[in-house]
């Protein structure tokens, strides 16, 4: 079977992106890794020889937002227009995967999560504080910690 190429993720997000501040941008990331884990969840249900690691794969999302939200402050103005631009975001992610073979959404995903974990090491980059940085980067660790187990249920 050929593999269709991968829709650009990026680009999609880009965007969005543009829209928030240098600085608040690990926060909205952070909004969207919630988002994930609800994908996550959903495919859990719907495979359920792989629900365990695709649980996993959920928690990780909660985890680095969790991470992100205890590093990166944010007042509550700035929070109110992030969670302004997140149901735009949401329903573009979530429209990549309608009509989508299973497969081929895992495969999506597993690029998204090396896109997150890129965005990451580069927000990671930024911040002069060596612990953010420390965190930040710890969230790039768990993007590809999902990206694998991912290509491992593609492969197979």
């Amino acid at each position: 079977m050929t593999e269709r190429p991968l829709p650009d993720v990026g680009a999609l997000l880009a965007g969005f992106m543009a829209q928030v501040p240098a600085e608040n941008r690990p926060r909205f990331l952070a909004l969207l890794e919630r988002g994930a884990a609800e994908r996550y969840r959903e495919w859990a249900e719907q495979l359920p020889a792989h629900a365990e690691g695709l649980r996993a794969c959920a928690a990780r999302e909660v985890e680095i937002a969790e991470r992100a939200e205890r590093v990166v402050p944010i007042d509550a103005g700035a929070r109110e227009k992030l969670d302004a631009l997140i149901p735009g975001a949401r329903e573009a992610y979530f429209g990549l995967f309608a009509g989508v073979p299973i497969r081929e959404q895992l495969r999506i995903q597993a690029g998204a999560e090396r896109l997150g974990a890129g965005a990451w090491r580069g927000m990671a980059a930024a911040m002069p504080d060596a612990a953010t940085r420390e965190v930040l980067e710890s969230c790039a660790a768990l993007e590809e910690v999902s990206a694998r187990f991912l290509d491992s249920v593609v492969a197979n």
